[in-house]
């Protein structure tokens, strides 16, 4: 008889040490509005909200489904899900997948409304790959799109369209901007898959970890981290970003200790690495941020 979950392990079900990815996105578009002398209090609130709620919901519907696709077992070498462990039926997690995307449209009522059709679309895409991430007919996860799912919702959409509904015009800087923290994004999802190589492969979850193996799992963490790093310099030196860009080196220490850590852990250690990651991102978000208030 499945269990009745305490609020507790429904909060450990939001995956609150990856939370900081899809907050760190959004505040860095909140920065690059001010940058842009567009800032809007309501707007930026909402967008924090509808993302943190969108990230939430995604990853409800993760644990449902991959329980009953049989990529979540008592075996994982990650923290225990909701379904995998008894605690709540796949039925009920999807209940409540549906009622967090609700409370995200909700919110995102009045972002569509200020920002037009543009965030009308990026708001469906998001509703839709929230569920479709390990969903439907074509499971995103299990096809090895991931890492360009991550990217594209925690870059362009996050990061761009946070901006874009703030100031309501388009400017070459936030694609920049969305670029790198975008491809940091997907670092925490490649570090998962790395953890998870052995149980995704015998569930056919084809990761691009589970394609490529471990060794050059580890490569493509490095290389993200790297893209993040140099990207500052690179928007300075084409004259957009002032010296301020100094600021985000604050971010290279722990960027070069999840470099060594990614290459010396195995197993359940990664999910240290793990909630190092999103946190990391989250400074170097908050530091990039600081780079573009300033250089306004």
């Amino acid at each position: 008889m499945t269990a009745h979950p305490t609020f507790r392990l429904w909060l450990e079900a939001t995956r609150p040490r990856t939370l900081p990815v899809g907050a760190a996105s959004v505040l860095t578009g909140v920065a690059l509005a001010i940058h842009l002398d567009g800032f809007h209090a309501l707007s930026a609130i909402l967008a924090v909200i509808t993302a943190l709620l969108l990230q939430i919901a995604a990853n409800f519907a993760n644990d449902a489904l991959d329980f009953r696709r049989g990529a979540d077992t008592l075996e994982r070498v990650g923290p225990t899900r909701l379904a995998a462990s008894g605690q709540a039926s796949a039925g009920t997690i999807l209940v409540a997948t549906g009622v967090v995307l609700g409370l995200a449209v909700i919110c995102g009522l009045y972002l569509v409304m200020r920002g037009g059709w543009i965030i009308l679309a990026l708001g469906l895409a998001s509703l839709v790959c929230a569920v479709a991430y390990t969903g439907g007919p074509f499971p995103i996860a299990y096809k090895g799109l991931g890492e360009v799912f991550v990217f594209l919702f925690f870059g362009p959409t996050a990061v761009a369209g946070t901006a874009y509904v703030q100031t309501r015009h388009w400017e070459w800087q936030m694609l920049a901007i969305a670029i790198p923290v975008g491809l940091i994004s997907s670092a925490t999802l490649v570090v998962n898959n790395l953890r998870d190589i052995e149980t995704d492969r015998r569930a056919g979850k084809n990761t691009l970890a589970v394609r490529f193996g471990a060794r050059k799992t580890i490569l493509q963490y490095r290389l993200l981290w790297l893209v993040g790093t140099i990207a500052p310099p690179i928007f300075w030196l084409a004259g957009w970003l002032s010296w301020t860009w100094v600021v985000t080196l604050v971010a290279v220490p722990g960027i070069v200790k999840l470099w060594r850590l990614v290459g010396s852990k195995r197993g359940r250690e990664l999910n240290m690495v793990l909630g190092a990651t999103a946190r990391h991102q989250l400074v170097y978000c908050l530091a990039l941020s600081a780079a573009l208030i300033l250089s306004t």
